[in-house]
C-alpha cells in the first residue's frame, strides 16, 4: 500500500531539507546516546528507525507494550540489520517502580525523546481515562524531564500535537499544558518539541481502522465534514529527529503548508484507500444498512457510511500555530518553527499540579472539575461538550 498516493502526495515533505542537513544530523547521532520513551508506538517506531539507521553509540527504547517492542525489533532486524552501538528495548511502564530503578542505573544519555502519550480525543469520554491522560501527557513528562536535568542530559524532546494550538478538546489542552511545563523546565535543560498532523495509518487512527475494516469485512465509516493534515510515519519520525537534533531551546517544529500538505476530508481519504485496493464506495445511509450491505454486495464495491461529525472534541480543521505566536519561516524549506512563549507564571503551574493531586485524592471525581482546572490555566480553552463521543458510533 502506497501511503503517499492515498493521502495525495508524490514525495517526502522533508526531502529538500533532508538532502541539505542529513550529513550533520547523522554525524551528531553517530556519537550520541539516546533514550526513547514510548518508542514502540507508531511515531516512536518511526523515530527509533531514523536514529538506528544513523548508527548511534547507544539506543535504548522503553514502551509499555511488549508486543509492539517485539515487532519493532523484528522490523529493524529485517530492514536495517545491526549496528555496532548498543541497542536494547525495555517493556516498562514509565509510572512503575521498575522504570524508576532503571533510571537510577542509567547514565551518560545525551538525548531523551518522549513519545509516550494518550493521543485520542475519545480519551475524554470518562473521567477516569481523562485523569490518566493528564497523568501521562503532563505528569510523566515533568518526571522524566526532572530526571534528565538531574542526570545532565544534553537535550530533551517531547512530541506535542497540532491540537495544542487553540485546543477545543481535553487531549489538545493537555498537550498545551505540557508545553507550558516544558517552557518552565527549559530554564534548566535545552528542550524542543513538534506539532504535526495526523500520522497516516498510525495505530488506532481512523485510517488504520480502514485497514482493519477491510481485513474483517466490515463497513468503512468516516466523517465527510472534518478536514485534517496527514503526514507519513517516516515524515513524523524525521520531524521529531529534526527538532531533537537541530531545534534551539523552546522551539516547536511543524510542517509548512504547501501543495503537498493540505487539509483533506477523511471521506476523501477513504475513497482513495478503497481505490488502492480495487474497490469503489457503496454509499449507505445508516449503520444498519452498511452492516447488512455485505449480504448482497456488488463485485468491486465496499459499503461506506460518510456522516457529519457530532461528537465532543472534534475540530473542523487543524492548525499548527496561533495568531499570537511568533513563527520563523526561514530556517527550513518545509518546516516552520514556533518560538514558544507563555504568560503563565511558575506559581500558576504549581497551583495546577497541586489542584490535580488534590483531585486524584478526592473521591468526588467529575469531568467538569477537570475542565474548570484546564480553563484556569489556559483561559482561551473553548471546550464544547456535545454529550456524545466517538465510542457511541460505528
Amino acid at each position: 500500500m502506497k501511503i503517499e498516493k492515498i493521502i495525495g502526495r508524490e514525495r517526502n515533505l522533508l526531502s529538500d531539507d533532508l538532502e541539505r542537513l542529513n550529513e550533520a544530523i547523522s554525524a551528531e547521532v553517530g556519537h550520541s546516546s539516546f533514550l526513547v520513551l514510548g518508542g514502540a508506538g507508531s511515531i516512536g517506531q518511526a523515530v527509533v528507525k531514523e536514529i538506528f539507521k544513523r548508527a548511534p553509540k547507544r539506543l535504548y527504547v522503553v514502551d509499555i507494550s511488549e508486543n509492539n517492542l517485539v515487532e519493532l525489533v523484528r522490523d529493524i532486524r529485517s530492514s536495517l540489520g545491526y549496528i555496532q552501538g548498543d541497542f536494547k528495548t525495555f517493556a516498562l511502564d514509565i509510572q512503575s517502580v521498575e522504570f524508576a530503578q532503571f533510571c537510577m542505573e542509567l547514565h551518560d544519555i545525551d538525548y531523551v525523546l518522549n513519545l509516550s502519550a494518550l493521543k485520542h480525543v475519545r480519551s475524554e469520554k470518562d473521567v477516569f481515562t481523562l485523569s490518566r491522560m493528564i497523568q501521562v501527557n503532563v505528569f510523566n513528562t515533568i518526571d522524566t524531564i526532572d530526571w534528565a536535568i538531574k542526570n545532565n542530559v544534553k537535550k530533551y524532546f517531547c512530541v506535542s500535537t497540532d491540537k495544542a494550538a487553540n485546543p477545543v478538546n481535553m487531549m489538545g489542552a493537555s498537550k498545551r499544558i505540557m508545553e507550558l511545563f516544558l517552557l518552565e523546565r527549559s530554564k534548566s535543560i535545552k528542550i524542543s518539541t513538534a506539532r504535526f498532523a495526523n500520522v497516516a495509518f498510525s495505530d488506532g487512527s481512523l485510517l488504520h481502522g480502514f485497514s482493519q475494516r477491510l481485513s474483517k469485512k466490515q463497513p468503512i465509516v468516516a466523517p465527510n465534514d472534518v478536514r485534517r493534515y496527514f503526514v507519513t510515519p517516516e515524515e513524523s519520525g524525521l520531524i521529531c529527529l529534526f527538532s531533537c537534533i537541530l531545534g534551539e531551546n523552546n522551539e516547536i517544529f511543524f510542517p509548512k503548508l504547501s501543495e503537498d500538505l493540505h487539509l483533506t476530508k477523511f471521506s476523501d481519504i477513504a475513497v482513495a484507500f478503497l481505490a488502492e485496493w480495487g474497490y469503489q464506495p457503496l454509499l449507505c445511509n445508516t449503520e444498519e444498512e452498511a452492516r447488512r450491505a455485505f449480504e448482497h454486495l456488488p463485485i468491486g464495491f465496499w459499503p461506506c457510511l460518510f456522516t457529519h461529525s457530532d461528537t465532543t472534541g472534534e475540530k473542523d480543521f487543524e492548525e499548527f500555530f496561533t495568531a499570537t505566536e511568533e513563527v520563523d519561516w526561514s530556517r527550513f524549506h518545509n518546516l516552520g518553527i514556533v518560538k514558544n512563549h507563555s504568560n503563565v507564571t511558575d506559581d500558576q503551574l504549581n497551583w495546577f499540579l497541586e489542584q490535580f493531586r488534590l483531585f486524584q485524592k478526592d473521591k468526588q471525581w467529575s469531568k467538569e472539575r477537570l475542565v474548570d482546572l484546564f480553563q484556569a490555566l489556559i483561559p482561551d480553552f473553548e471546550h464544547e461538550e456535545k454529550g456524545k463521543y466517538l465510542d457511541a458510533k460505528m
